[in-house]
């Protein structure tokens, strides 16, 4: 119950996923995904990035 009421820290990433993959039309799996946030300096896990796109 307390878990739901916080803030998704998330949602940031989220929307830079879902960003990418609209500029590429669906094309790119996580690992173009992962690298991609790399460039823009997101540091985020590629195993994360694998479990925010399902």
């Amino acid at each position: 119950m307390k878990r739901q009421s916080q803030p998704d820290k998330y949602a940031d990433a989220k929307t830079a996923i879902e960003t990418i993959c609209h500029e590429h039309e669906g094309r790119y799996g996580y690992r173009r995904i992962t690298a991609e946030l790399r460039n823009q300096a997101v540091q985020l896990n590629h195993k994360t990035v694998q479990r925010l796109m399902k």
